[in-house]
């Protein structure tokens, strides 16, 4: 019986987890979105959800602890517990780079873009498709899935790359566009850094299947590397 209850706990914590996800997803989306149609409510609404998924990472935190002391769970649960915390940080700091995006869009709104917004858009898809594989290689302990973000980062490595080189082009050109070059910078720059974070959750569905270390973002640059041979 407690080992019935223990189960049905620990699938309550992974649908709560993938509810956290979905809902940065959401938050990602927005605050693109929100940039590209320069959407100012949709910008706002982005920062005010940011809360929501605070809350969900303190009561996600607070259900974990909360069956670790009363369920007394085995080795494999103790690993997915274990997992489940370090993933909703992850979460989290995702859901502040896209209410970084979308504050970006605020600051943003008077002006005229130097340059239709294509390739951050681009990254964003990417990023999204990479927390739609990573949350649903968590859910079904799925190794191969996970791994499957290797080539994804690589794209947004490069994509970051171009922008980084186009801008930079801009900034050159005249230095009147170097504060809104470096606004989109740094918007391509928390759409890199969530496309990190979600490397991160198939590392650690990674550890929770096998029980071992690996670094995503390392191979992911080794083959870049090779690539480029």
């Amino acid at each position: 019986m407690i080992n019935e209850t223990l189960a049905c706990e620990m699938e309550k914590l992974k649908e709560e987890i993938l509810k956290m996800g979905r809902l940065l997803e959401e938050q990602l989306y927005k605050a693109v979105k929100s940039l590209v149609e320069k959407n100012l409510e949709l910008a706002r609404e982005v920062i005010a959800h940011d809360d929501l998924i605070d809350q969900m990472e303190m009561d996600i935190e607070k259900k974990s602890l909360g069956i670790l002391a009363l369920k007394q769970p085995m080795a494999s649960d103790l690993r997915l517990i274990g997992t489940a915390l370090r993933i909703i940080v992850d979460i989290e700091r995702m859901a502040d780079h896209a209410e970084d995006i979308a504050h970006l869009t605020i600051d943003l709104y008077d002006q005229v873009y130097i340059k239709p917004l294509i390739d951050i858009p681009r990254m964003a898809a990417i990023v999204q498709k990479m927390l739609e594989k990573a949350l649903k290689a968590f859910v079904n302990h799925d190794v191969n899935l996970a791994m499957s973000l290797i080539p994804l980062e690589e794209e947004i490595d490069n994509l970051y790359d171009q922008i980084f080189r186009e801008l930079l082009s801009y900034m050159m050109q005249d230095p009147k566009n170097i504060p809104q070059a470096t606004s989109l910078l740094l918007v391509a720059g928390h759409i890199e850094r969530i496309g990190d974070h979600a490397t991160n959750l198939a590392e650690m569905v990674v550890y929770l299947v096998e029980g071992k270390r690996i670094d995503l973002n390392r191979m992911a640059r080794k083959s870049r590397s090779a690539s480029k041979k």
